[in-house]
C-alpha cells in the first residue's frame, strides 16, 4: 500500500482509528507533560470552533431544502410534534434512570461535606450567577433572534431553525416561482458539506489536543478524588445508552450496536473533545445516507440539540443527588418528583449555553432549595471526565431521533438500512434518502 492511499484511508475510511490513536497520545502527552498538554487547549477549541462555525448555514441547507421539496407542509408539523414526543420520553426516562441508580448505590453519602465550608468561586459562581437569572420560558423567547443574521452570527441552533423554518415555508409558497431559490440553497449546501468535509481532516489533532489538555489540566488527581461518582456516572452512562436505546431501536426493527458502530467516527471525536455539537453536520449527512430523508433530518437533528440532552438529563439526577447524599440530606420520593419536573423543564433551555449542564443544575437547586446549590464545587474539578459521557449518551440520542420519526412516519426501509448497517450493501456513497409514498 502506498504512503498516499494509508494517508486517504487513516482519514477517511479509516478515521475512527486515527481519532483513537490520537486521544491515547495526547492522554499520554497530558499525564507525562502537564503544562504542555494544558497549552495545548488552544488545538481542541479551535477544532471545535471550526466545525461550530458550519453548523449555522448546514442546518440552513438542509432545512430549506428539505421543507421546501416536501410534498404537504402539514408533514413538517406532523414531524415536529413526533420529534417532541420522542425527545420528552428520551428525556424523562434518562432523568428517572440516574435518581434511581443514584438512589441505589448512593457514592455521596460517604463524603460528609459540610455547607459552611465550602464557598462559590471561579467559574462555579458564573454558572450559579447564570442559573440564578434563567428562567423555564427562556428558550421559547430565545428562539426569536434579534435580527435574521444573528441567529447566525451568535450560533443559536433554535435561532437558525426558526429562520430556516420560516424561509423553507415562503419559498414552498412561491410555488414553481421558488425552486430557483431551492436549486441555489442546495448548491451552497453541496458546497457547505465539502468544507465540512475539510474540517474534518483535522479531527484527530482536535482530538489530540482536547485530550492532551484535559488530562494536564485536570490529571488523574482530580479524577481519583471523586473516582467512584465518576466511575458510576460512566457505567450508568453506557447501560442507559445500550438498553434504553437498544429497546428503541429494537421497536424500530433495528439493531443499535451496529448503528453505534457506523457512527463510531462521531463518538470518538465526541470521546476525545467533549463535545458533541462538533459533529452535527456530518451527523446529518450520515443519517441521510443510512436512509433517514432528508426534511426528517433537517428537522429532528438540530431540535434534537436544544430539547434531547439525554446525556445532559441523565448527569441532572446524578448531580443532585449527590450532592445532597454529599450533604446528608436525604430526598423523599415527592421532593425527587419535583426535581424531576423542573428538570424536565430546564434542561430544554440547555443550546448555546456554556456549561449547560451546570447552569441547568445550579438554576434548579437555586429555585427548589432542597439541595445548597454550593455544591456543585463538589463536582466542579470533575465535571470535564462527566461532560465527555454526557455528550456521548446526548450523541447517541441524536443517532436513533431522526430514525425513530422516520420510522414513525413510514419514511425509512428497515431491510435497507439493516442491510447497509450489516455491510452488505455499501455506505460510503450510497445515495441520500428520499421521501417514499405513504
Amino acid at each position: 500500500m502506498s504512503v498516499r492511499l494509508f494517508l486517504r484511508g487513516a482519514f477517511t475510511t479509516k478515521l475512527y482509528v486515527t481519532v483513537l490513536v490520537a486521544i491515547v497520545l495526547g492522554a499520554a502527552l497530558g499525564l507525562v507533560a502537564p503544562d504542555v498538554g494544558a497549552s495545548l487547549q488552544p488545538v481542541g477549541t479551535g477544532f471545535i470552533a471550526l466545525i461550530q462555525m458550519l453548523i449555522a448555514p448546514v442546518v440552513f441547507c438542509t432545512i430549506v431544502t428539505g421543507v421546501a421539496s416536501a410534498g404537504q407542509l402539514t408533514s413538517v408539523g406532523r414531524v415536529g410534534v413526533k420529534a417532541l414526543v420522542y425527545f420528552e420520553v428520551a428525556t424523562t426516562v434518562a432523568l428517572i434512570f440516574g435518581l434511581i441508580v443514584m438512589d441505589v448505590f448512593a457514592p455521596g453519602r460517604t463524603v460528609h461535606a459540610n455547607p459552611a465550608d465550602l464557598k462559590l468561586s471561579g467559574s462555579a459562581a458564573q454558572y450559579v450567577q447564570t442559573g440564578e437569572h434563567q428562567h423555564w420560558y427562556d428558550f421559547i423567547v430565545d428562539i426569536i433572534p434579534k435580527t435574521a443574521v444573528s441567529a447566525f452570527t451568535e450560533g443559536n441552533v433554535l435561532q437558525v431553525l426558526l429562520i430556516s423554518l420560516v424561509f423553507a415555508v415562503a419559498i414552498k409558497l412561491m410555488g414553481e416561482r421558488g425552486e430557483p431559490l431551492v436549486r441555489g440553497v442546495e448548491l451552497v449546501g453541496e458546497a457547505t458539506f465539502g468544507v465540512v468535509r475539510m474540517v474534518m481532516y483535522l479531527a484527530p489533532l482536535g482530538a489530540f489536543g482536547a485530550m492532551a489538555y484535559t488530562t494536564g489540566k485536570f490529571g488523574v488527581g482530580t479524577l481519583v478524588s471523586l473516582g467512584a461518582f465518576v466511575a458510576l456516572f460512566w457505567i450508568a452512562g453506557v447501560v442507559f445508552a445500550v438498553a434504553f436505546f437498544g429497546l428503541v431501536a429494537r421497536m424500530c426493527g433495528l439493531r443499535f450496536l451496529p448503528i453505534a458502530r457506523y457512527f463510531k467516527d462521531e463518538l470518538l471525536i465526541t470521546l476525545g473533545t467533549a463535545n458533541y455539537e462538533a459533529v452535527m453536520p456530518q451527523l446529518m449527512t450520515k443519517l441521510q445516507r443510512l436512509g433517514a430523508p432528508k426534511r426528517i433530518v433537517g428537522l429532528v437533528v438540530p431540535s434534537g440539540y436544544a430539547f434531547n440532552g439525554d446525556g445532559v438529563c441523565l448527569y441532572l439526577g446524578f448531580a443532585s443527588l449527590y450532592i445532597g447524599q454529599a450533604f446528608g440530606i436525604e430526598l423523599s420520593l415527592w421532593q425527587q418528583l419535583g426535581l424531576l419536573a423542573v428538570f424536565l423543564i430546564t434542561s430544554k433551555g440547555s443550546a448555546g449555553v456554556a456549561g449547560a449542564g451546570f447552569v441547568i443544575l445550579a438554576a434548579t437547586l437555586s429555585s427548589t432549595g432542597a439541595v445548597p446549590v454550593v455544591g456543585i464545587m463538589l463536582i466542579l474539578g470533575v465535571d470535564r471526565f462527566l461532560s465527555t459521557m454526557r455528550g456521548l449518551v446526548s450523541l447517541c440520542g441524536q443517532m436513533m431521533g431522526s430514525l425513530v420519526v422516520a420510522r414513525w412516519e413510514n419514511q425509512l426501509d428497515v431491510p435497507k438500512v439493516n442491510a447497509r448497517l450489516s455491510g452488505s450493501e455499501p455506505l460510503e456513497n450510497a445515495p441520500l434518502a428520499t421521501e417514499r409514498s405513504s
